[in-house]
């Protein structure tokens, strides 16, 4: 297959990239800056249809959209939230524009989404056919999936990926909660009964190939490990992992005060299961959170 990948230099995206190269297929990046190889085509999200011409991506046989700023960088003030928002909605609408004034359209787009669509779920364990939740998170979500909308009524097989927290050494949050609990400073999050839905990279590497490779598979898709955690077992997990205590707690007055809106990601509560990845057939690699953290941190 011949692919185009878009955030190909990203933690999923590289990841990605180097799976299906060593598949033998063929990837085509899609990058801001200037090529520096002829598998590289530049592309300006924030354009209209990207700033592609009307060949770029005729012929290919999909297109996997991963971009969108880091939504934990930074606190949401408005103009954060602003960004989060057109770095998905507008960067989606340019290359579903592109997808189709292209000759011979990709018949197939993998377009990065959140589980964020189902907002605080509180204890309740939810799948793909549960409603759309409230709060920030949730709206863009649903705004971000609405924007791949004309590709489905133009006919193109349309996955929406609803990723959890991608648990990798590489990159993304766990090097991040390393740093202290590897100091003996790790510590739980408020009442630490929110759950966190996850997955490792090499599972949602796996599931992104695998969803690619399903004729016929489309709407959204929770890429999910099978087990979601409370956040005091994730802290449990964690603790263990690196043979250190952690008997601290992160009181969330304290969190809602550093971090304003954003404190709603770490305290809010996100049980998401992959009904359709499972009914499927496919099979987890690392569906216990454990024995996932020995393995991600083992790679590299």
């Amino acid at each position: 297959m011949r692919i185009a990948i878009t955030a190909a230099s990203g933690l999923i995206g590289s990841a990605l990239t180097e799976s299906l190269l060593g598949s033998g297929h063929s990837v085509v990046r899609l990058v801001r800056r200037q090529p520096a190889s002829a598998d590289e085509i530049r592309w300006n999200p924030a354009a209209e249809r990207g700033g592609l011409g009307a060949a770029a991506l005729s012929g290919l046989d999909a297109v996997v959209h991963l971009s969108g700023a880091p939504v934990a960088a930074r606190p949401w003030t408005a103009a954060r939230k602003q960004v989060l928002r057109d770095s998905r909605i507008c960067s989606t609408t340019a290359i579903v524009t592109a997808m189709l004034a292209a000759p011979n359209p990709p018949p197939v787009l993998i377009a990065a989404s959140a589980i964020g669509w189902y907002g605080d779920t509180a204890d309740r364990a939810v799948s793909e056919d549960a409603p759309n939740g409230t709060g920030f998170l949730a709206d863009l979500v649903r705004d971000w999936e609405a924007a791949s909308a004309p590709a489905v009524a133009a006919g193109i097989r349309v996955v929406s990926l609803r990723s959890g927290i991608v648990l990798s050494r590489r990159g993304g949050m766990l090097p991040t909660l390393l740093v202290p609990f590897r100091l003996g400073l790790g510590a739980r999050l408020g009442s630490g009964r929110q759950y966190l839905s996850w997955i490792t990279l090499t599972d949602h590497v796996s599931a992104v190939r695998f969803v690619l490779g399903q004729e016929g598979f489309a709407g959204p898709v929770n890429l999910t490990a099978p087990d979601p955690v409370t956040n005091a077992e994730l802290t449990r997990a964690l603790a263990r992992a690196v043979h250190r205590p952690a008997v601290f707690v992160v009181p969330a007055g304290a969190l809602r005060l550093l971090l304003g809106d954003l404190s709603t990601e770490l305290l809010g509560s996100s049980r998401v299961v992959p009904a359709r990845l499972e009914q499927a057939g496919f099979a987890f690699r690392h569906p216990s959170i454990g024995p996932a953290l020995a393995a991600e941190m083992a790679d590299g």
